[in-house]
């Protein structure tokens, strides 16, 4: 791809393991599980951070380990949602892309106009209505 910031693509998977064979790796009652998280600089294949944890870390206390790049955008999902995380991204001059959860409380302040043929839905300033994510990230986003 031809682009100008780096982009990378953040993600975790959960691999199940055998809990009688790795006892050490405790994620159920009856299953064991490491979480595998990488960090893909979508200018290549090789990963640009991993991050082997046991399985039961949340995906979102990986923003900690990361040390952000800035001007870089950083594609992640809903799991990593926690204002608190992105605001220290932005903070260090990071930028982030992640779908809202359903039960998000924001206001629309303003809709960017917007080429559906590329696939990209909306492109909007918000201002958060909760206390708590308001509290965290109190810059509109």
């Amino acid at each position: 791809m031809d682009l100008s910031n780096t982009v990378y693509a953040l993600d975790a998977i959960t691999i199940d393991l055998c809990l009688s064979m790795l006892p050490w790796a405790p994620f159920r009652s009856t299953t064991a599980a490491i979480k595998l998280h990488t960090l893909l600089d979508l200018r290549g294949a090789i990963p640009s951070f991993i991050h082997i944890s046991d399985g039961k870390l949340h995906d979102v206390n990986v923003l900690d380990l990361l040390v952000p790049e800035a001007g870089a955008f950083y594609l992640m999902d809903r799991a990593y949602l926690d204002f608190e995380h992105l605001h220290a991204l932005t903070q260090m001059g990071a930028f982030f892309v992640t779908r809202a959860k359903s039960n998000m409380d924001a206001q629309r302040l303003y809709s960017a106009p917007t080429d559906h043929s590329t696939g990209l839905v909306a492109e909007q300033t918000i201002a958060l209505n909760g206390f708590y994510p308001s509290q965290h990230y109190s810059q509109q986003t």
